[in-house]
């Protein structure tokens, strides 16, 4: 599913116009980012948890050359999802 289809979903099932189902998207999208960039979670109960993590400097190798290169540090968003979103996909 892309975005736009997402929002075409959303409006449907809201009975919501797509401009208004699209600056829902963007509030959620926005204050999801806003909270990780605190360094805070976002936790969605049934659906999941956004997290960040660090991740330590490390060397590397590049694949074509097998010489070393530097990665920096970075923090990385994660997603673990919950405990409903899991089993609703796990059902066959």
């Amino acid at each position: 599913m892309t975005k736009t289809e997402l929002i075409s979903q959303m409006a449907k099932d809201a009975g919501i116009t797509k401009a208004q189902a699209a600056d829902a998207y963007a509030s959620f999208t926005e204050n999801i980012t806003k909270t990780l960039k605190k360094g805070e979670k976002a936790t969605l109960i049934g659906f999941g948890t956004f997290s960040t993590s660090k991740r330590a400097a490390r060397t590397a190798r590049n694949p074509r050359t097998n010489e070393p290169i530097k990665v920096k540090a970075r923090t990385v968003a994660k997603f673990k999802p919950g405990k409903a979103l899991a089993d609703a996909v796990n059902k066959k």
